[in-house]
């Protein structure tokens, strides 16, 4: 692959993606990641709890900020995967990961469905959260693999050692 191919996954698709060596769809994905998590933990303290449904509301609502904020994470997703180069590891990686993620957005959408009628914590729902997570963790490491192997959305090597340079 020509180094041409390389550089153009490091560099921005529009400035929507956030600046050269430091894309926005990281940070983005703090949302609903934080959010999915401290559902769980609602979920937790609901099923233990002789009062479950503040913590069943509470979930619900976290569930609704993690789906809303998963659409900034897609869109800057997507602005970074179109800048990988077709039928590379790079690309197969970023499908997958991609695929995992539009999964558990649907996962979760779904359970919220289900915890919509009820005020208590679904034991269903619950245990498809854990499963979500699971997959979502999985998709995280290839997320982490994308930056951190295959320098998606990184900045060159040559750039990044500028910062290490003795005065």
């Amino acid at each position: 692959m020509p180094d041409e191919d390389i550089s153009s996954a490091k560099r921005p698709a529009t400035v929507l993606a956030g600046p050269y060596g430091h894309p926005f769809h990281p940070i983005a994905v703090t949302i609903p990641i934080g959010a999915w998590i401290a559902s769980l933990v609602f979920d937790i303290i609901g099923l233990a709890s002789a009062n479950p449904e503040p913590f069943a509301i509470g979930s619900r609502v976290l569930i609704v900020i993690g789906l809303l904020g998963s659409i900034a994470a897609i869109f800057f997703g997507v602005l970074d995967y179109l800048r990988i180069p077709d039928r590379t590891q790079a690309s197969s990686t970023a499908t997958f990961h991609m695929g995992l993620n539009i999964t558990v957005c649907g996962a979760y959408a779904v359970q919220l469905f289900f915890r919509s009628t009820t005020d208590e914590i679904p034991v269903g729902a619950f245990v498809v959260s854990i499963l979500s997570l699971l997959v979502l963790s999985i998709s995280g490491w290839l997320g982490g693999k994308l930056s951190y192997r295959y320098g998606v959305r990184v900045a060159s090597e040559a750039k990044q050692a500028e910062a290490f340079r003795v005065e």
